[in-house]
């Protein structure tokens, strides 16, 4: 990636390796590349990982994650996390995204620091535990202390247009110290009034539509899990005219 870019740099997620490749033909700067983004994005396989390797012409951040729900990692879920880090690093990444908490709401801060050491020269981001913390300004400062080079946040709420007021404070409070990624269902409506009001220089978003499977064959009487039985025969993929779209609202 071209340190010239202009801004706001854009970052992309994805699933998997078709949407690594749609969101860079469609101009993105960088990608998340995860699993599942039904459940919010959790870790994708090292098979994934080394193929992303393989195609990728920009820069890609790996979310580990190893499941679902909250941020309250057990120790066996915490080591495998670590882990994965040291897996990717090894593997010559980007970065990576993680995110650990208390139960208090607060940043778990040994967890972090573990992991960004882990990490050693990849960047590191916080996801959108972030958005769960009790005080984003304490939190905010917590992640420097563990020198964590970004955070991932639609300002604590399900909108970046919600959330827009406390993004602005918290790009004035990291001071350059950390970088703000904004996020939250954005599009080309409304991504330049929110880069404009919070004075964001990176954002990111998940440009998605569902398709319908190319099976011939469907069986109605099983499902892989849920009670939507449909969805074994829709696929949700980056829409690529849609990134670009947004791309260029972002930087009108």
């Amino acid at each position: 990636m071209s340190d010239t870019a202009p801004l706001p740099l854009i970052e992309i997620c994805v699933e998997g390796i078709d949407g690594l490749i749609a969101a860079q033909n469609a101009g993105a700067d960088r990608v998340e590349l995860c699993a599942s983004l039904v459940e919010g994005g959790i870790t994708p396989s090292l098979g994934t990982v080394r193929a992303a390797l393989e195609v990728a012409k920009i820069p890609f951040h790996v979310i580990v994650r190893p499941r679902g729900g909250d941020f309250l990692y057990s120790e066996a879920e915490f080591r495998s996390m670590v882990a994965d880090v040291r897996a990717l690093a090894g593997l010559g990444v980007a970065g990576v995204v993680v995110g650990c908490l208390r139960g208090d709401g607060t940043i778990d801060e040994e967890r972090m620091s573990e992991l960004a050491e882990a990490a050693g020269t990849l960047n590191v981001t916080c996801h959108r535990a972030f958005d769960m913390t009790r005080n984003p300004a304490e939190a905010l400062e917590a992640l420097i202390r563990c020198k964590v080079g970004r955070v991932l946040t639609s300002g604590q709420r399900d909108t970046a247009t919600e959330g827009a007021k406390l993004l602005a404070e918290l790009v004035k409070q990291a001071a350059g110290r950390i970088i703000i990624l904004g996020c939250g269902a954005l599009d080309p409506a409304n991504i330049g009034a929110v880069r404009r009001k919070a004075g964001l220089t990176e954002m990111h978003f998940a440009a998605l539509k569902d398709v319908p499977s190319a099976m011939a064959y469907r069986n109605p009487h099983v499902g892989m899990g849920g009670t939507d039985l449909d969805r074994e025969y829709r696929n949700t993929v980056t829409d690529e005219a849609l990134v670009a779209a947004t791309i260029a609202a972002a930087r009108a």
